[in-house]
C-alpha cells in the first residue's frame, strides 16, 4: 500500500512540474483591420464562396462553395501573410455554423454586395470590455 501512495505522489509531482500538456502558439494574422465601426460589429459587405475551405485552426471558419458570407472586417495584409477576411456564414441550410465568426483567405470568395465602406482602421489586440 505504501509503495502505492508513493507512486502516486511521485506521478502527480511529476505531473505538476513538468505539464505533458503545453499551450499552442499561434502566430498573428496582422496588426491591423479595416472595419465600418470602431468594434468592427457592422457588416461592410456580403460575399460568395468560390471555393470549398477547410479550417486550419480557431481562428477560421469552414466556407463551402456557393456559401454566403456575411463581413465584418478585412485583416490589412503584413509582409509574406495572406489577406484574410473575418466573417460568418449565412443561409438556412448552414443554420448550425450562423453566428461563428472567424477568418477565411479573401482570395477565394467574391464581393456580392457592399453595404457600407471599411474605412476605419482598428488594431488587432484584444481589447478589455467594459461593464456597463
Amino acid at each position: 500500500m505504501t509503495r502505492h501512495v508513493c507512486l502516486v505522489v511521485s506521478l502527480l509531482y511529476l505531473g505538476l512540474m513538468c505539464p505533458l500538456v503545453m499551450g499552442i502558439f499561434m502566430d498573428k494574422l496582422a496588426s491591423k483591420k479595416l472595419c465600418a465601426d470602431d468594434n468592427c460589429v457592422y457588416t461592410i459587405s456580403l460575399a460568395r464562396a468560390e471555393e470549398d475551405y477547410n479550417a486550419p485552426d480557431c481562428r477560421f471558419i469552414n466556407i463551402k462553395k456557393g456559401q454566403l458570407i456575411y463581413v465584418y472586417s478585412k485583416l490589412v495584409k503584413e509582409k509574406d501573410s495572406g489577406e484574410f477576411w473575418a466573417g460568418s456564414v449565412y443561409g438556412e441550410q448552414y443554420e448550425d455554423h450562423m453566428g461563428t465568426v472567424g477568418y477565411f483567405p479573401s482570395s477565394l470568395v467574391s464581393e456580392q454586395h457592399v453595404y457600407q465602406e471599411a474605412n476605419k482602421t482598428v488594431p488587432t489586440t484584444v481589447r478589455n470590455l467594459q461593464k456597463p
